[in-house]
């Protein structure tokens, strides 16, 4: 059986290892991408490529990171 691709069936623990590896993926490529731009010798579509996967993982951090934050009826 398949797992759940549903971000809102996840546990709070499963939600927050996720969160941490996505958090480490995003510095890992911010990273990489600092290394080929002071390398100078990287074509920009690799470093292109790159920072897309890197705002996806900022979009699945936000969205983890709101899943997480208990709402507050102010």
């Amino acid at each position: 059986m398949n797992a759940p691709t549903d971000m809102s069936m996840k546990t709070d623990d499963v939600l927050r290892v996720e969160l941490e590896v996505f958090k480490t993926q995003h510095r890992d490529l911010d990273e990489a991408i600092d290394a080929l731009i002071d390398r100078g010798t990287s074509d920009q579509l690799t470093i292109k490529r790159l920072k897309k996967q890197k705002l996806l993982l900022k979009d699945k951090i936000a969205v983890i990171e709101d899943l997480l934050t208990p709402d507050i009826i102010a």
